[in-house]
């Protein structure tokens, strides 16, 4: 998709105030500090859209990002570490789980991943929160360009034997430093935009 037009219509914590254009709604989840800012700003082409922080946690409500007039992407807290209050992390925890087990113009969850490292207790336990609620996933495995690239597939399989992926879940290597995996990413999200 070639993205010209972007804009972040809202930023939620409540249902009545989600967007009501009845797009489809692509959600993107990952611990704390995963990349997905830099994912959400290398899928649209913008270097600041999504802000990036160092510090964990910067995302605090649901933020609607509309594309093309034709879907959302919906970026979610992070899970996992952050510099807030377990009952400030705990109330993220409602409103993500009331989003994603709601939502009805939700078509798939992308899930990010760093492929560095295995995936984390917390990318296990959203990864099977989601096959729970039979929600689509995208895996998105980012940070590709920090290792060599004839060790991708060694970490591609310890990433989907960790979360013990669904074989119809595709799992995509990127980077958003390189736009590795870039069009890969955008084939999937189409697909599930039907």
């Amino acid at each position: 998709m070639k993205v010209h037009n972007v804009e972040l219509v809202i930023s939620a914590v409540r249902p009545e105030q989600y967007p009501e254009d009845g797009l489809p709604e692509f959600a993107l989840a990952g611990r704390s500090n995963v990349g997905k800012s830099s994912f959400i700003n290398r899928m649209i082409g913008r270097k600041s859209m999504a802000r990036i922080s160092s510090k964990p946690g910067k995302t605090q409500t649901l933020n609607f990002y509309k594309i093309e007039e034709q879907l959302f992407f919906v970026d979610v807290p992070g899970y996992g570490y952050a510099k807030v209050s377990k009952t400030e992390r705990e109330a993220w925890g409602k409103m993500i789980e009331r989003y994603i087990t709601g939502r009805e113009e939700l078509k798939a969850v992308v899930q990010i991943v760093d492929l560095r490292h295995p995936p984390t207790a917390d990318d296990c336990m959203m990864y099977d929160f989601l096959k729970h609620y039979n929600i689509p996933c995208i895996i998105i495995a980012t940070k590709a360009d920090k290792i060599p690239k004839g060790k991708w597939d060694k970490h591609k399989k310890i990433v989907k034997e960790t979360l013990d992926m669904d074989k119809n879940d595709p799992l995509i290597v990127f980077s958003s430093e390189k736009g590795l995996g870039f069009e890969e990413a955008w084939r999937e999200i189409e697909n599930k935009m039907m």
